[in-house]
């Protein structure tokens, strides 16, 4: 799709490698300015200068150092980007780790609790941060990167999967909530990514996260994986303004047919693409209604 983000300004947080640094070269190219956070100063400033290679002229690309799961560190965060833009249009909540990986009841606490923080936590005080500037000027733009995890069962990932499942249902319930001020909130799916993800599942090995789950990890990298360019695309349609009243969904971007949403605009306001439980009935069950 070609889509232009001019003019629009975007804090993207995660974007020292991987997708959140391919979001951030999309944005650029599709030529937003972008605020690039991470928590690794060298790699994130090696980051921003290979992506701000590709701005035009005119355009503003920087880094800042933060970390998500720290009070102080979005909040300096969201005020730097407010001082640098003066406004703030997008918002991709892209930062993540597996965390401890393993039996729920072996892995280490600490190292459950800190993925917690990040994917889940880190994810709301971003959105809490940036929401008096979006209701201020009665727009703006929130993406969730979800993952593996929020709509299924991940055996041996027991934190990714509970951040990934409770942010969807809490971009689901934020959306409701500030629907009135012209402000959509929405997940993606990306997808199997070939990151280093990936690489931390091959590292860990089979005993520690299922031979099942092994298996097919090494087959997604013989294969490739999902594109991240995929995801990135949707990243910028869902921070444009043809996503406009589009709010509350969790979208694949591999496989829902989501450039051509402009056709279904009333089949989008039902709760289609949504979390919810299901009943007897939906597998032709003759019991339980």
């Amino acid at each position: 799709m070609n889509i232009s983000l001019k003019g629009k300004n975007a804090i993207i947080t995660g974007t020292s490698q991987g997708l959140g640094q391919t979001i951030a070269r999309e944005y650029v190219l599709a030529g937003a300015n972008v605020l690039m956070c991470g928590r690794n100063k060298e790699t994130l400033d090696k980051t921003c200068r290979e992506v701000g290679e590709l701005a035009s002229s005119g355009q503003c690309v920087i880094a800042h150092l933060a970390d998500v799961s720290k009070y102080e560190d979005v909040q300096d965060l969201v005020q730097t980007a407010e001082k640098t833009f003066n406004q703030i249009h997008v918002l991709v909540n892209n930062a993540g780790i597996y965390g401890p990986l393993g039996l729920a009841e072996e892995v280490d606490w600490d190292d459950w609790v800190q993925a917690i923080g990040i994917n889940l936590l880190g994810s709301v005080q971003m959105c809490r941060a940036v929401l008096r500037h979006f209701k201020n000027q009665r727009y703006g733009k929130i993406i969730q990167l979800s993952g593996g995890g929020a709509t299924a069962p991940l055996p041996r990932f027991s934190a990714y999967a509970t951040s990934k499942a409770a942010i969807v249902r809490y971009a689901e319930t934020l959306a409701e909530e500030v629907h009135e001020y012209g402000i959509d909130v929405n997940a993606i799916a990306p997808g199997a990514l070939n990151t280093r993800l990936l690489d931390e599942v091959l590292e860990a090995g089979p005993q520690k996260v299922g031979v099942a789950f092994y298996e097919r990890a090494v087959q997604q990298q013989e294969q490739g994986g999902s594109p991240e360019k995929r995801a990135a695309d949707l990243a910028i349609y869902l921070g444009s303004e043809q996503s406009d009243g589009i709010s509350g969904k969790i979208i694949s971007a591999v496989w829902d047919p989501w450039e051509d949403f402009e056709k279904y605009t009333q089949d989008l306001k039902t709760d289609v693409y949504t979390l919810r439980r299901i009943v007897p009935e939906d597998r032709n069950m003759g019991w339980g209604s």
